[in-house]
């Protein structure tokens, strides 16, 4: 969906309710996104790999919950500086997607707000990842990273940022 100056998308992940008893909801947004670096004229993003519950790997986007006070632009900067190792200027949003999951005896309506960042600095690392939750990180040329991309969701807002970037958006 477009909307103007303000473009937009929300991708959405139905997840039917579970069976049986019903479990308590609660809601969680968090920022993160897309960083960008042009290394050799090719543009490149920051993607983090971490472990699901299950143990597998996931190269996923960096993201992360959002501290008190802090605006969804400042979380998703400081979400992609402590996953990534890489500092980063907030150029636009790319879109939002939303999803539900179960964890702890409770339903959880995950909101996730993606913007485009500019690398400014840093190197890559995950020593500073305060959770612990990335084991590792990696650049990949924006035009393939959809191969590394665990998520379907997350391939549809790095193709967003793509877009944005070739003015097709």
């Amino acid at each position: 969906m477009t909307e103007g100056a303000g473009y937009s998308r929300r991708v959405t992940t139905p997840t039917p309710p579970p069976t049986g008893r019903r479990l308590p909801s609660v809601e969680e947004r968090c920022a993160g996104g897309v960083v960008i670096d042009v290394h050799e004229g090719r543009a490149r993003i920051a993607v983090i790999a971490r472990r699901n519950r299950a143990g597998r790997i996931e190269w996923c986007l960096p993201k992360g919950h959002i501290e008190p006070g802090e605006t969804l632009v400042q979380t998703a900067a400081r979400e992609v500086a402590e996953e990534t190792g890489i500092t980063a200027e907030v150029l636009t949003e790319l879109g939002t997607v939303d999803y539900w999951f179960v964890a702890d005896d409770r339903r959880i309506h995950k909101v996730v707000h993606h913007y485009l960042l500019q690398a400014t600095g840093g190197a890559l690392g995950t020593e500073n990842d305060p959770d612990g939750e990335a084991i590792d990180v990696a650049w990949f040329p924006l035009n393939e990273v959809a191969n590394h991309l665990t998520f379907p969701n997350e391939r549809r807002i790095a193709q967003a940022a793509w877009e944005r970037l070739a003015g097709t958006a």
